[in-house]
């Protein structure tokens, strides 16, 4: 499907009155009840590119629970170790260049562990990985500030585990033994033992690297089939997938090998594919090509053909993808990184494409989008039970509006993935810092985690 500018727009105004008409309609004890539904366990986790933090959102409030520090601002009282210095808060540039500074740049990646108990987050400036305690909501390595007092943070954070130059997405194995970080700014792959990370966070003397795999140029995600057997690695440099045998031994870890390379080019020329993912039933592997506007499906068994290249309409740019599929239906949804202006109230908005997955391979389009209800959407996470999404934004919310300066999260009641009902915008707030607040901004990857409970990843 070729989907040209008169036809977006023509789904931006048909989505722009079902948003319209869901928020006029929506019972006043529609957030309870959704409510009394969640799980306790779950939460909602956002990485914050601009701030280095992480927000945690409680699903049951949709409010923000926490925020959790990735930075090393006011571990000590000293003017180069604060973040607002004489009332002055620094700009982002200044901030991470501080003199001294030691904490996560340009916090990014995100994925939780097969059992949802970890949480990998990769910070691409400092070129390191950080494992958080998904139930504990803290960073696994922290430690005791010895200059802790009234103005000063009581821990000291983390140095997180180096493994090379733009760390991008880290994805955990099936088993979740390993963790595999692709490299963006080279042409391999970092491959981890959790244990070993676990360890050598907590200080003991071992490596938690086990091996540099190399693979393409510019490798920016790593996503398993079903099974576990076989990595696909999509690339931003070169517009080509490595297919690799993953070759399990009998202790369970990866002994990888070279399988297949195979040729993109019809579906990304520009070689930009930053994201990808196997749909749940593990049949497929979906791609998004950012700059092509397009997304594109292939089959995860041998031959790997390609099965579905969808437009989605003049420079859409598709971030992230996400299934749904329940009662209902079954769709893929490809968040948009346009804004267009006509959004529900007239507020800028971008939007989320809503691809028909239950079509014939061959014959799958986009059939609709909706307003996210934020600008330049980003990531995606449904819950385990395929009836809410989550929709993070990398800009902040436009003067005039309700949550004004803020970046915001949105949350969507999807029991009827055609027709999402918007339930709630969230604004991200502040980190609260002893020297003053740090406003989480620019969010990149979300994910939808229930600690204890095999996800998407298991």
């Amino acid at each position: 499907m070729h989907a040209n500018r008169r036809e977006i727009l023509k789904y931006t105004a048909a989505a722009a009155t079902a948003a319209a008409a869901t928020v006029a309609t929506l019972p006043a004890s529609f957030a309870q009840n959704t409510a009394a539904e969640i799980d306790a366990r779950d939460r909602v986790f956002i990485t914050n590119e601009d701030s280095n933090t992480v927000v945690v959102i409680d699903p049951r409030s949709n409010t923000v629970e926490t925020t959790i520090n990735l930075t090393s601002f006011d571990e000590d009282a000293r003017p180069p170790f604060r973040y607002v210095t004489a009332g002055v808060a620094p700009t982002h540039a200044a901030m991470i260049h501080k003199p001294l500074y030691h904490g996560c740049i340009d916090a990014h990646g995100a994925v939780p562990s097969p059992d949802g108990r970890l949480l990998a987050t990769s910070g691409r400036g400092s070129s390191n990985v950080y494992l958080i305690d998904a139930l504990e909501k803290r960073v696994i390595g922290n430690r005791p500030n010895p200059a802790a007092g009234p103005s000063t943070n009581a821990e000291r954070l983390s140095s997180g585990l180096l493994v090379g130059r733009e760390p991008h997405e880290p994805t955990f194995s099936r088993n979740g033994k390993e963790l595999w970080i692709t490299l963006r700014g080279e042409d391999r792959i970092a491959i981890l033992d959790v244990g070993r990370a676990l360890r050598q966070l907590r200080g003991s003397e071992v490596s938690a690297v086990r091996q540099f795999l190399p693979t393409l140029n510019g490798p920016a995600q790593v996503w398993f089939n079903r099974e576990g057997t076989l990595a696909f690695v999509a690339s931003q440099k070169v517009a080509k997938v490595d297919v690799l045998s993953v070759n399990p031994g009998a202790d369970g870890y990866s002994q990888p090998k070279h399988l297949r390379t195979l040729d993109i080019s019809a579906q990304d020329k520009l070689g930009f594919t930053p994201f990808m993912k196997t749909t749940p039933d593990g049949k497929e592997v979906w791609f998004s090509h950012k700059l092509m506007d397009a997304v594109s499906c292939r089959s995860t068994h041998q031959g790997f053909e390609l099965l579905d290249n969808v437009a989605l309409g003049a420079l859409g740019r598709p971030n992230h993808v996400e299934f749904v599929s329940n009662a209902r239906g079954s769709v893929v949804y490809a968040s948009l990184a346009r804004v267009d202006d006509s959004g529900p109230g007239g507020v800028a908005s971008s939007q989320v494409a809503i691809i028909d997955r239950s079509a014939k391979p061959g014959e799958r389009k986009m059939v609709a989008s909706f307003f996210s209800h934020g600008r330049e959407s980003h990531g995606l996470w449904t819950n385990p039970e395929n009836t809410l999404l989550y929709v993070a934004h990398e800009q902040d919310e436009l003067p005039g509006t309700p949550n004004a300066g803020q970046t915001v999260c949105s949350a969507f009641d999807v029991s009827d993935p055609f027709h999402p009902r918007f339930i709630a915008q969230i604004p991200l707030g502040n980190l609260a810092l002893p020297s003053g607040g740090l406003r989480n901004k620019k969010s990149i990857n979300l994910v939808y985690v229930r600690p204890g409970v095999k996800g998407q990843t298991a």
